[in-house]
């Protein structure tokens, strides 16, 4: 396996099924005309995305003489999982699910199982000739075939290949530095100067109106808010509060040894500091149960700034269009140094990918459509097609760059600047993130960004510098969960003990944080030990552990 591979599946998220899921998949679903395709796909209506009447849909049917009809859900994980689900099972599922990988996405497991069951068709033979801009990714990017590539040996789908440098640490912390100037603070370096700095946000009025509004330390669902607090202490993934419980978050290796975090004292200290905060009013009472729409009315408040630090993975809680100038004012802060130091980060890794699949064909789909469908993905791998598909219009999206244009990685050439759209349109030309089969970093990263930060037009390059201050802070526990092949009843046993042990853990993190367990009671702590192994946390370990030694 490659090293980029590893960096690139460490940050993804397969979904994991029971084999009973698919049940119902096993009659013929009726067909549409060879010039009609239908689509599963997410759908961001609120950015003004309508996928139906798209600009880039247009240029799709236009260019390949077809009618795409698409089947939408939400950008919400759980929603379009659920959704996804019900559409395989009904057995009137359309010619092709096209995903995207932080929504939802198909699992190596669950892309064998369709597999086998004739629900999904195998892509190798459509791969070839017909498709050079596919063929040439692969050949560029070698991780990217093997990402695409089945336990089974098969190419069952294609994923999602996104190098994204600030995707690669996802867990930071933003927080204000205007209230630290007014304050006379630094930035902190340790979990007790932490604590001294939301001790002086909360009590000394840092946004100057009198009164005591300010929000010292804020989140939306906790992932990134436990991530950043707790790897100080024990390495500590993000932990994805989601149902399908796609990733091991909760564990970690040391020496070898596949380990369940929250069995050790490590993670008991950890999330007692977490508790102490939270205990002194330190941190938003509604950090772990509060969505992104939230957040962001705190940040957008009509009040005043309110917010002191936000641990999320880039500053999209506030509007650039805020008169009081508080968009410029949040910066990331580095890891802390606790008790294990501060080369205990979380890396996701540098490319958004997983095993799995965003893109799959269904039996439906007749083989002239299958042909279609393979060169409409092909269009999208190459320049000016990722181009359209990810941005939208040239000219009104995207322009090519000028003279003395700079890349956001400077020692790259330019090759394209993407034009900030009004509020509300930003997906109204474009399939957005759907669209990204191949961004690697040379795409990405040859970007024209502005150079100054803390204007809309800077944004990408803001996140660039502040991944900088990440890098290099990784921890040796990271678990290569990636690296580990899971298939058969094994894995259908896998997902079952897998959904509840993370489940739990998110649950009983919060809880432990908010009081409705002590985590200074042996007796608490105890139950939460007994509750892990009773929901099979022995097994978990197990059927990694001997996975991973199969896979040395």
């Amino acid at each position: 396996m490659t090293s980029r591979f590893v960096r690139a599946a460490a940050a993804g998220a397969a979904l994991a099924v029971s084999a009973g899921a698919f049940a119902a998949c096993s009659s013929e679903p009726e067909t549409t005309p060879d010039d009609v395709i239908t689509i599963f796909a997410p759908q961001d209506a609120g950015n003004g995305q309508d996928l139906e009447d798209n600009a880039f849909t247009t240029v799709i049917e236009e260019k390949f003489d077809v009618d795409l009809q698409f089947e939408t859900t939400t950008w919400d994980g759980t929603a379009a999982a659920e959704k996804r689900q019900i559409s395989l099972a009904s057995g009137d599922y359309p010619d092709a699910y096209m995903l995207i990988p932080w929504v939802d996405q198909f699992s190596a497991d669950e892309l064998v199982k369709l597999g086998g069951q004739g629900v999904i068709v195998p892509l190798d033979d459509l791969i070839g000739e017909d498709t050079p801009n596919l063929t040439a990714a692969f050949e560029k990017e070698p991780g990217f075939e093997e990402l695409a590539t089945s336990p089974d040996g098969n190419i069952w789908g294609i994923p999602a290949w996104n190098d994204c440098y600030h995707c690669s640490y996802p867990s930071k912390l933003w927080m204000n530095s205007a209230w630290l100037d007014t304050l006379g603070l630094e930035q902190p370096t340790t979990p007790d100067e932490l604590r001294t700095v939301l001790e002086a946000f909360k009590t000394q009025d840092p946004n100057g109106n009198g009164e005591a509004d300010e929000i010292p330390l804020s989140a939306a669902g906790g992932a990134s808010l436990l991530s950043y607090l707790m790897n100080p202490y024990v390495y500590t993934p993000e932990m994805y509060a989601n149902a399908e419980a796609a990733t091991p978050s909760a564990l970690g290796a040391v020496d070898g040894e596949v380990v369940l975090q929250p069995t050790r004292d490590e993670w008991r200290d950890a999330i007692a500091y977490v508790t102490s905060l939270y205990e002194d009013g330190l941190i938003d009472e509604g950090a772990f149960t509060q969505n992104g729409e939230a957040l962001m009315a705190k940040g957008n408040s009509a009040e005043g700034v309110i917010l002191g630090s936000v641990a999320v993975m880039h500053p999209w809680f506030v509007d650039s269009n805020q008169e009081d100038g508080r968009y410029t004012q949040y910066d990331a802060v580095a890891p802390l140094t606790g008790p294990a130091g501060d080369d205990t980060f979380w890396s996701a890794g540098g490319a958004g990918a997983a095993p799995g699949a965003t893109f799959v064909i269904t039996n439906r789909s007749s083989e002239a459509k299958q042909q279609k469908l393979m060169q409409i993905v092909d269009f999208m791998v190459s320049y000016d097609g990722h181009l359209q598909a990810e941005f939208g219009i040239e000219g009104e999206n995207w322009v090519r760059p000028e003279e003395g244009d700079v890349a956001l990685d400077e020692t790259l050439a330019p090759n394209f600047e993407v034009v900030p759209a009004p509020s509300g349109e930003g997906l109204k030309n474009s399939w957005g993130p759907m669209a990204q089969f191949f961004s690697d970093a040379e795409f990405r990263n040859g970007q024209v960004t502005a150079t100054d930060i803390y204007t809309p037009e800077g944004y990408e390059r803001r996140l660039f510098e502040a991944t900088k201050l990440y890098e290099g802070h990784e921890s040796d526990e990271l678990f290569p969960y990636w690296e580990v092949g899971v298939t058969g009843e094994t894995a259908t046993e896998l997902a079952t003990v897998q959904t509840n042990i993370e489940n739990f853990v998110v649950q009983a993190s919060a809880e432990f944080v908010t009081g409705v367990r002590d985590i200074s009671s042996d007796e608490d702590w105890a139950e939460f030990q007994q509750n892990l192994t009773d929901l099979g946390a022995d097994r978990y370990v197990e059927i990694y552990q001997q996975a991973w030694d199969e896979s040395e």
